[in-house]
């Protein structure tokens, strides 16, 4: 079990502190994380949205924390002396530390971002390359994981942030649960721009029929003809459709399911590499090997070392 601790300074971005307690706290993770507030001092502590939270630890639980966690907060002034020693000590102790929105901040002023890429909030982004100039700020993508310390951008990038050290915790099968709970996508690239022009919708109202059906088939030669053909439509009209409701097109959104498919058999088969590639319709070894470095920069073979066994009772093979 992984203790995570969130740190609530005054004043608290209450959804900032609200993720990390849904995606860690909740009672179906149990068995999995335990979760704790803590504060400055225990007791009471304001929120910007005009109501207080109960903070019942005070700086102690940071010290035996897996995990800390920093949600934003406002104004952001730097946190006490003995806030940026507990942050430190914490550091120092070996947990994984994380912000949240503006929570960069906090950690920008105990010096854990020094020398390292980190995100925020975009609004906030100059401010923090002002005050931190040994801070290397990138306001362009959703959330940065360098192992022991990860920042995050403002919102809801604080979702994808979480549900991430879960997939790298307990893998896949496990933060698509978390996601399915929560109604959010299962997993969004760090990378990804924060401000993008419309919204990503996932293709589940018109299509939903033929994306069951892609997703059943996907050993099958696909093609975007064949899932228009499905969908009753012309494939140019379809394309088009797909795209606008879906946020990619037909294309992408394919090769992403055997890609996620191809995660779930590397996690939780023995399958043999060419076997997986067969089984999600990825082509030869070679071809999956190249997909599977563009979208993780690792080996299907290295991936498989890291995460394997964590899901064995979620699938067969």
């Amino acid at each position: 079990m992984y203790r995570v601790v969130a740190l609530a300074l005054p004043d608290v971005v209450a959804f900032d502190l609200a993720i990390p307690a849904q995606v860690f706290g909740h009672e179906d993770e149990r068995e999995r994380y335990s979760f704790r507030v803590c504060a400055g001092e225990p007791g009471l502590v304001p929120t910007t949205s005009g109501y207080s939270i109960l903070a019942p630890d005070g700086l102690d639980a940071l010290l035996s924390a897996d995990t800390v966690v920093v949600p934003g907060y406002a104004p952001l002034n730097d946190p006490p002396a003995e806030v940026c020693d507990a942050l430190r000590q914490a550091a120092v102790n070996g947990s994984r530390m994380v912000s949240v929105c503006t929570g960069a901040f906090a950690l920008a002023a105990a010096g854990l971002l020094d020398g390292k890429r980190a995100t925020t909030h975009w609004k906030n982004a100059e401010r923090l390359r002002t005050l931190y100039p040994g801070v290397a700020v990138d306001a362009d993508v959703l959330y940065i994981d360098h192992g022991s310390v990860s920042t995050s951008a403002g919102v809801a990038a604080g979702i994808d942030l979480c549900l991430h050290l879960v997939r790298k915790d307990y893998g896949t099968e496990a933060a698509n649960s978390i996601a399915r709970r929560m109604l959010v996508a299962p997993h969004r690239e760090g990378g990804q721009a924060q401000f993008i022009e419309r919204a990503i919708a996932a293709p589940l109202t018109r299509f939903a029929d033929t994306c069951a059906w892609a997703r059943q088939n996907l050993a099958a030669p696909l093609t975007v003809e064949d899932m228009a053909a499905h969908a009753g439509w012309a494939s140019g009209s379809f394309t088009r459709k797909f795209t606008a409701e879906a946020g990619m097109t037909p294309l992408r959104w394919l090769n992403d399911q055997r890609i996620a498919e191809a995660c779930r058999l590397l996690e939780t088969t023995d399958l043999p590499v060419q076997a997986v590639a067969f089984r999600t319709g990825l082509g030869t070894t070679a071809n999956f090997r190249l997909h599977f470095a563009r979208k993780f920069n690792t080996t299907p073979s290295t991936y498989r070392r890291l995460y394997q066994g964590r899901n064995r009772q979620a699938a067969p093979a």
